[in-house]
């Protein structure tokens, strides 16, 4: 079981707030699951103040909440380092002032973290997948991006999942962007003596993507899991990159 580590309230309020930044979407759900992730930081910190924020479609903007804050450390809510991470995030925080001692840090994404890996396993075990599944082949379908060192490293995530398993084999599979596409990583997998598939969504909630994959594993037959969503686990990798920032804060100060 994973254990989150305890810092002192002092040295949590010495670096203002937790604020966990989703990208945001016009889909409530995917709000949702960020609100849910928030409340669990709180069950397991109740002396941290955790703000959510989004970078678009939905309130409180990022913008927003960082225009109020002296201090904090923006946690992205986001499974690849490209993009949004690497531009619109530090973007936002320095059109928000932040200088000096007291400044807004920005914490690391939540990445292939081992801890949304066995989240992942979990969400398969709910849909009768096991590593003991003979001939299965698991497609991790995620999200595409511009940033081919970001899509590398979400590559490794079909790995790491089949290691230790009897499955046919796992692939990673974009639903926007790079290739493979789902359909070309299924064919993949049939290649590799897949006799069934399923679908394991590598992303944080549910929204228009997502349906969209959705639609097309209920036309070909393939049973999905759920994304990782709101799980403690999800919320100790969210402490763990706020503590990473914060002890990285300290040492140089």
């Amino acid at each position: 079981m994973r254990v989150t580590r305890v810092v002192t309230t002092t040295f949590t309020a010495a670096h203002g707030p937790l604020v966990l930044a989703a990208h945001g979407s016009v889909d409530p759900r995917a709000a949702a699951v960020t609100h849910a992730v928030a409340g669990r930081i709180r069950r397991l910190r109740p002396w941290l103040d955790v703000r959510p924020a989004f970078l678009e479609k939905a309130g409180p903007s990022l913008d927003d909440v960082l225009a109020d804050l002296p201090a904090g450390v923006v946690v992205p809510f986001l499974l690849a380092d490209a993009y949004h991470a690497r531009v619109d995030i530090p973007a936002m925080i320095d059109a928000s002032g932040s200088r000096g001692e007291q400044a807004i840090e920005q914490a690391d994404v939540l990445g292939e973290d081992p801890a949304l890996l066995s989240v992942v396993r979990l969400r398969l075990s709910e849909i009768g997948v096991s590593p003991e599944s003979e001939g299965l082949g698991v497609l991790v379908v995620a999200v595409g991006t511009s940033n081919a060192a970001a899509n590398a490293r979400t590559s490794t995530v079909a790995h790491a999942l089949s290691r230790g398993t009897r499955w046919a084999g796992a692939e990673v599979a974009f639903a926007t962007g790079p290739q493979p596409s789902v359909a070309d990583a299924a064919d993949r997998l049939r290649a590799r003596g897949a006799r069934h598939l399923v679908i394991a969504p590598w992303f944080l909630a549910h929204g228009i993507i997502t349906d969209r994959v959705a639609n097309y594993a209920s036309a070909q037959g393939i049973p999905m899991a759920e994304p990782l969503g709101s799980h403690n686990l999800v919320a100790a990798t969210v402490l763990d990159r706020f503590d990473a920032a914060t002890a990285t804060s300290a040492q140089a100060a």
